[in-house]
């Protein structure tokens, strides 16, 4: 984004501008209210297959139009648009976000469902620029971004558990989107409390420096590791019912796991300057590949909820990491903007690539699929660390 803006003066803990705790706060919850659907689409989709209204392969061509809608959505408003007006924007994606799911709840044919996700993912993408400009003018969006992290999850964790125990089971998935349809309404009055216009970053054109070896590395690392979540959360509830494990179960999963992201988040923002970003993302990529291999190996009752509360936490405790990544790769913060687009992106990728290994009702190609890519971001980790150590030798 650019701005007209430049009025604003420079604060101790912000690049430009000087926005209020308040309007801080408002800006995170107008993200987060694009990532809802993140946290709620194992209940959601699950719901969708459950009720007969998509097939396997039709499940996964959802998830994924939405996910690269929002991709789309959050690279255009935060690359391409001006950052005046942000309260009227924010007011008119939400707007267009509530009448998508409203639509959603009535559509009948899996065309049309696509069609409703891929407009709804368009303005997510939208309301989570809103949330990522501002995080990007921190001078500590790592911190920043841990908070916006923890209030996303609390709210998918919030809402997962209230459709998978009241909403779905009364009103069906049609019910869950209506649900999300009145948080969207219910974000009008917090839209207001936004900035209304973003101070400029102190940068150079927006893609004169993203399109570096290191940069590209960082992201291509971050769009590896969401794709191997990305893989399994798409298809969570029918691969536990391959291994007899009730979709009532999963759901009750799917809000823990929230919970465990929630938790994951917090132990970020507090540990986040205390430990190398380098280790902990190969760290973490280790965890991934052996949390994979586990729902691989056809778990009992007791593995699959440990595996789903181990990927809960890691999935979120690594994002400030990724953040610094990003910031190391490309110091004019260009690269931290298009972090949401990689992540997403590599959720949307995921399932879609893991459908065309399933083999009718046989869901074990999904997890083995996460592995690779797990461990395909640790690779991509460790040519980032040669190629930004090569820079700086011959720097």
């Amino acid at each position: 984004m650019t701005s007209t803006n430049a009025g604003h003066t420079d604060n101790g803990d912000w690049l430009v501008g000087n926005p209020t705790g308040g309007q801080l706060a408002s800006a995170l919850w107008i993200g987060s209210v694009g990532l809802l659907i993140l946290g709620l689409q194992p209940v959601l989709l699950g719901a969708l297959y459950t009720e007969g209204h998509v097939s396997g392969d039709e499940l996964a061509l959802v998830a994924t139009a939405e996910m690269i809608a929002i991709a789309i959505g959050s690279a255009i408003v935060a690359m391409l648009l001006s950052a005046r007006n942000m309260r009227w924007k924010s007011a008119i994606l939400l707007i267009i976000l509530a009448l998508a799911n409203w639509w959603t709840a009535h559509v009948a044919t899996p065309h049309m469902l696509i069609s409703a996700r891929a407009v709804a993912g368009l303005a997510e993408g939208g309301v989570v620029a809103v949330a990522t400009e501002l995080i990007a003018r921190s001078r500590r969006a790592e911190r920043i971004g841990g908070y916006f992290v923890t209030i996303q999850t609390l709210a998918q964790s919030a809402l997962a558990l209230l459709l998978a125990l009241y909403v779905i089971p009364a009103a069906g998935s049609a019910g869950g989107f209506i649900v999300l349809a009145v948080v969207c309404v219910a974000s009008l009055a917090v839209a207001w409390k936004v900035p209304a216009d973003y101070a400029d970053l102190p940068r150079e054109e927006h893609f004169g420096n993203v399109l570096t070896l290191p940069s590209i590395t960082a992201l291509l690392c971050i769009f590896c590791y969401f794709m191997f979540f990305g893989a399994v959360w798409a298809f969570l509830e029918p691969l536990g019912a391959q291994f007899g494990i009730y979709s009532w179960t999963v759901g009750l999963m799917v809000s823990a796991s929230l919970a465990a992201q929630v938790l994951g988040a917090m132990t970020a923002t507090v540990l986040e300057a205390r430990i190398d970003h380098r280790i902990t993302i190969a760290a973490i990529g280790a965890i991934a590949v052996a949390s994979s291999a586990l729902l691989a190996s056809g778990p009992g009752l007791t593995t699959f909820w440990a595996v789903a509360l181990v990927m809960g936490f890691i999935l979120l405790f690594i994002v400030p990491y990724q953040i610094r990544l990003a910031i190391t790769a490309d110091e004019t913060r260009t690269a931290v903007l298009l972090v949401p687009a990689a992540q997403i992106l590599g959720l949307a990728i995921g399932p879609i690539a893991a459908s065309l290994l399933i083999d009718g009702t046989d869901f074990r190609p999904v997890p083995e699929f996460a592995a690779a890519c797990a461990l395909a971001s640790v690779v991509l980790l460790g040519l980032f660390i040669l190629v930004s150590r090569r820079r700086r030798a011959i720097a």
